[in-house]
């Protein structure tokens, strides 16, 4: 039988474009998982997002990638067109474009792979307990700096010429460590414990700043130590690092309360510019003195407005005098205007009270007692005749409705010891005894038979 076409029961589904992609990009991510790639970077770039997106090359392929803000920030290399490096990251694949790619986590130059993985792991282990989470205030300007650095080093001349420079006023004190090699972390952790049981005596000792400058990762690896990184954590002193070149990214940097890129800009961010500060006073003393100018000159204004309101004393006496006289004269004018306005008053209420005396007003209530004495003299006769006549007619058509009525013609009434009334003979029952409430008085009844009626019911027969 030829196949038909309208049959689709065993057709396979048909996906869309966009669950094709969810497809293949599930199963990238499930099977290939996290992988390290090794090769070339080309087409490094750096939108304003802060992203980065490059390609992976060899030989013979190609691969996209994308390194995410959030995780670029952690590179410490810089990474540029023809740079050979070792990226780690999640196979996956972009669904809009249906772009194959490499979602990379960490960026490390071909050659120092291992030091760089000991470096993420640790990193990621300190970030997970909380060593990273120093973010104290720095005091600006600090009153004693502490520097923990090499004294024959470049970073400390660095650091001491900017200070000059920016804010000679601070008192530096350099505490003399070895900043690479293997005795480096050690007496740079002793020197940091030494100077926090140091600082309640002498309170003033506000900041310590730990500084080298740059070199290979073998040369900085000192200050990636773990027990270092715990030390400055624990430091009661505020601590910035400023170790290395602005690529350069230590532990003692994410475990300090700041970070410098370089020791020159650890020192600019530790005090303030001189210069800035006396050209600001200056711009404030120029600001006081117009603001005292413009003071002077407003108050110069109102002293010759309180002088030109000032008078002499006699004429504000004689003013006063005047106006007392005038309210004098007011206040004798007001009173015989009320004294009127009172008498006035009074002849009107005493017209009003002889009106309304009260002999007066009792001869009219008796007036009016006697009119309704009479009145009701005259229609109360007529009223009880009215009501007489109304209630015999009533009485009237009462006794024409009245069973008592009925029962003076000869008629009575049967009832049941229970006083219910007897309607048919078939309610009552041979030996049974009844009352007949006559017109006169009652009988007292027994049923001796019970005779049927003519219309099927049965009759029955009573003795006295």
């Amino acid at each position: 039988m030829p196949p038909n076409d309208s049959d689709t029961s065993s057709a396979p589904p048909v996906l869309s474009v966009t669950e094709l992609n969810q497809r293949a990009r599930q199963a990238l991510e499930q099977d290939v998982g996290e992988v390290w790639v090794e090769g070339e970077l080309s087409g490094v770039s750096r939108p304003s997002s802060g992203h980065v997106y490059f390609t992976l090359k060899d030989e013979r392929a190609q691969l996209r990638c994308a390194l995410f803000r959030t995780r670029a920030r952690f590179v410490a290399a810089p990474m540029r067109d023809g740079d050979r490096v070792k990226v780690r990251g999640q196979v996956s694949l972009f669904e809009p474009r249906g772009d194959y790619q490499l979602i990379v986590e960490a960026v490390q130059a071909a050659g120092e792979g291992e030091l760089l993985a000991a470096f993420e792991r640790l990193k990621a282990r300190l970030a997970a307990e909380g060593v990273f989470a120093n973010a104290r205030p720095l005091p600006f300007p600090p009153r004693h700096l502490l520097v923990l650095t090499s004294p024959t080093g470049a970073a400390i001349r660095d650091v001491l010429a900017v200070l000059a420079a920016r804010w000679p006023l601070v008192q530096v004190t350099i505490i003399p460590v070895p900043v690479q090699g293997r005795e480096a972390a050690p007496a740079m952790i002793s020197a940091l414990g030494l100077l926090n049981r140091q600082q309640t005596l002498d309170p003033s000792r506000d900041v310590i700043l730990i500084t080298r400058g740059g070199g290979s990762l073998e040369d900085l690896w000192a200050f990636n130590d773990e027990h270092l990184a715990r030390a400055i954590f624990h430091s009661r002193l505020p601590v910035m690092s400023a170790v290395g070149h602005e690529v350069d990214v230590t532990l003692a940097d994410f475990a300090a309360d700041a970070r410098a890129p370089t020791p020159s800009a650890g020192a600019e961010q530790l005090v303030p510019d001189r210069r800035e500060r006396l050209h600001r006073l200056d711009r404030l003393a120029d600001r006081l003195t117009r603001a005292e100018r413009g003071r002077l000159e407003t108050e110069a204004q109102r002293l010759d407005h309180l002088r030109a309101r000032l008078r002499h004393p006699g004429e504000v006496l004689a003013a006063r005098r005047l106006q007392i006289d005038q309210l004098e004269g007011r206040l004798g004018r007001a009173m015989q205007a009320r004294l009127a306005l009172e008498r006035r008053r009074e002849n009107h209420l005493r017209q009003r009270l002889s009106l309304r005396s009260p002999d007066r007003l009792v001869e009219q209530a008796g007036q009016r007692l006697e009119r309704a004495t009479l009145r009701l003299h005259q229609t109360l006769p007529r009223a009880l005749a009215r009501h007489r006549e109304r209630l015999g007619g009533l009485a009237r058509e009462l006794q024409a409705v009245s069973p008592l009525a009925v029962l003076g013609r000869g008629y009575a009434i049967l009832e049941d010891d229970q006083g219910r009334v007897v309607r048919r003979a078939a309610d009552t029952a041979p030996g049974q005894a009844l009352e007949a409430r006559l017109g006169e008085g009652r009988l007292s009844l027994t049923v001796s038979g019970i005779e049927a009626s003519d219309d099927g019911d049965r009759g029955g027969k009573a003795t006295e």
